[in-house]
């Protein structure tokens, strides 16, 4: 046998007397890129050390898994949660401004109670109860933001004003409006409805 050949055998040891040398493998019958001392450790049993850290670690993956599951069973929660707030929201969105309309419900009940009554001045009693709610109704909304649009003498606005049709007036400035048809109203700074106006304009000469 070669020099080459021979250095991909391990020498045995010394066998006693009056026994056979046990034979030993071939280095390139090992498992590819392992060698025999590490072949052997695999087989070696582990040490109590070993195992208690492998016990630490699958306690802790354990610990880990539970709060991700507790974890996504909040989130989960929570979203359904934010649902139903947001559909409440939208649902019960009226709610106050409703409560201060109520009251003008009752106005309208009295107003109506007093003009079938027959005793007194029932007209004077409806005028009074229609009074009533036209300012409890006001009141509210403009406790909600609505704002009316004061348009009468004003310089006509595109933005806040509907020009429905221009008279000649020698009395009020050209461009400006002579009189408002229909108030308009606005939420805050939001535009709801643009006032319905009548636009002066110069006579011709």
């Amino acid at each position: 046998m070669s020099a080459k050949e021979n250095k991909h055998y391990k020498l045995p040891e010394p066998a006693p007397p009056g026994e056979a040398a046990e034979p030993v493998a071939p280095a390139d019958e090992l498992p590819a890129g392992r060698t025999a001392a590490e072949s052997e450790s695999d087989s070696a049993p582990l040490t109590m050390e070993q195992i208690q850290e492998l016990k630490t670690k699958a306690a802790k993956a354990d610990e880990h898994w539970e709060r991700l599951l507790r974890t996504t069973a909040d989130l989960e929660n929570y979203k359904k949660r934010a649902a139903r707030e947001r559909q409440d929201a939208v649902r019960f969105a009226n709610a106050a401004l409703l409560e201060k309309l109520i009251p003008a419900l009752d106005h309208f009940d009295m107003a109506l109670t007093a003009a079938n009554n027959t005793e007194g001045n029932p007209m004077e009693s409806l005028k009074t109860g229609i009074a009533m709610v036209y300012n409890q109704l006001k009141n509210a909304l403009t406790e909600a933001g609505l704002e009316e649009i004061d348009a009468a003498g004003q310089p006509f606005d595109p933005n806040l004003h509907e020009a429905v049709s221009q008279e000649d007036s020698t009395d009020v400035p050209e461009g400006h409006v002579i009189r408002q048809l229909r108030k308009g109203y606005r939420l805050r700074e939001r535009l709801i409805r643009p006032a319905s106006v009548v636009v002066a304009r110069k006579p011709a000469a």
